[in-house]
């Protein structure tokens, strides 16, 4: 008797599933070939029209994760997510995975990594970094909750509060700061709506 054993064909078994993370070699080499994926950069506007890989779609993590359900019917393809360091491609990825899409994956180390191994980019008006914005703003703090201490001792809990939001977004992976900065107006220019993003990825 005979039995048939059911196996890949010849183009599933050259092609194994890549790992969630991928480092910027590996997206460099996977977007040379005929099947390259798609690259999402989730950081904000102002953060994507400063630098960029050529080629990218901006999707801003908080329109991502609001209409995460309507992009999943648009993201049929290989995607691989790109923030500053990788950590809000992180949250996306897992926003993403939520809603049953299995063929997203982050670039590891984010555009800073892509710029490091020689990735080209398409710049355009300079802005800060939102981590960087983060670090100005929780320091500003800090600082006037120490000077502010020595007149008023109370307001040395403006300093320790600070401090435990850091470590609460380094805990969790994410930073509640960050995403306030991300809404201002200096952050939003250029800002995609959803309309035109669905446009842009059926397109």
């Amino acid at each position: 008797m005979n039995v048939t054993i059911a196996t890949d064909s010849p183009e599933e078994a050259a092609a194994p599933r890549r790992p969630t993370g991928l480092d910027a070699h590996a997206v460099q080499e996977w977007l040379t070939s005929p099947e390259g994926p798609r690259l999402l950069d989730v950081r904000s506007p102002a953060e994507f029209t400063t630098a960029h890989i050529p080629g990218s779609y901006n999707v801003p993590l908080d329109l991502l994760r609001e209409h995460r359900t309507e992009l999943r019917t648009h993201l049929g393809d290989e995607v691989v997510l790109v923030c500053r360091s990788g950590a809000r491609a992180g949250q996306a990825e897992s926003l993403l995975g939520a809603t049953g899409l299995d063929n997203v994956h982050v670039l590891t180390g984010g555009v800073t990594a892509w710029e490091a191994a020689g990735g080209p980019l398409t710049r355009g008006t300079e802005t800060w970094e939102l981590e960087r914005q983060v670090r100005l703003v929780a320091g500003s703090i800090v600082l006037a909750g120490v000077l502010a201490s020595t007149v008023a001792p109370w307001a040395k809990w403006i300093s320790a509060g600070v401090g435990a939001g850091l470590t609460g977004a380094a805990l969790t992976n994410s930073c509640a700061m960050g995403m306030l900065l991300s809404r201002l107006p200096y952050n939003r220019r250029n800002e995609p709506d959803l309309g035109a993003v669905l446009r842009t990825l059926a397109a």
